[in-house]
């Protein structure tokens, strides 16, 4: 006998999401939608042909903010969500999508060994000409996401050193 699930338990609707600035945080992420989102983590996921730099002001947090851009021989190593798409609203706003901050990119990731395909990422729009240093909080908030979410231990410390050195180069012309 087949019995078609009631409604009230049908999956919800979901888009993947790889994150890799200050969302790989489960606990700030936490704040942009108002309910955990540890569930929704997939895993550690890594995105060939590109890598990181901090090439947009970020009006909010008065610092540099996370960008990736186009770079063949490098990888961004980020967190994989599986996100309600209850949730797209609320991230798009967070990133600045309706004022021109970041826009959407599909791209296809790496996680655990699987491609991941259609996944969602954010790109800055008008991107600056230097790399901006992270504020204190912003480099805290995004290293505690690559930690806790278990990106490798080599990425942390290239993650770690590249912020430092920005705010090092920031304070030495200031």
């Amino acid at each position: 006998m087949n019995v078609e699930p009631s409604p009230m338990y049908q999956k919800e609707p979901t888009f993947y999401y790889f994150a890799y600035g200050s969302c790989m945080c489960p606990v700030d992420l936490k704040r942009t939608f108002g309910e955990n989102v540890h569930n929704y983590v997939i895993g550690v996921a890594t995105l060939k042909g590109y890598r990181l730099g901090f090439y947009r002001l970020s009006a909010r947090r008065q610092c540099g903010a996370l960008d990736v851009v186009p770079d063949s021989a490098s990888h961004v190593e980020g967190v994989l969500y599986q996100l309600p798409w209850r949730f797209s609203d609320a991230l798009d706003e967070r990133e600045e999508v309706p004022r021109g901050g970041y826009r959407h990119e599909i791209i296809s990731v790496s996680c655990g060994g699987k491609l991941y395909k259609d996944v969602r990422t954010y790109v800055v729009v008008d991107k600056l000409p230097e790399e901006i240093a992270p504020n204190d909080w912003y480099f805290n908030v995004v290293l505690r996401g690559a930690v806790t979410c278990g990106l490798s231990e080599q990425y942390c410390w290239q993650l770690f050193d590249r912020m430092h050195q920005l705010q090092q180069q920031h304070w030495r012309s200031a």
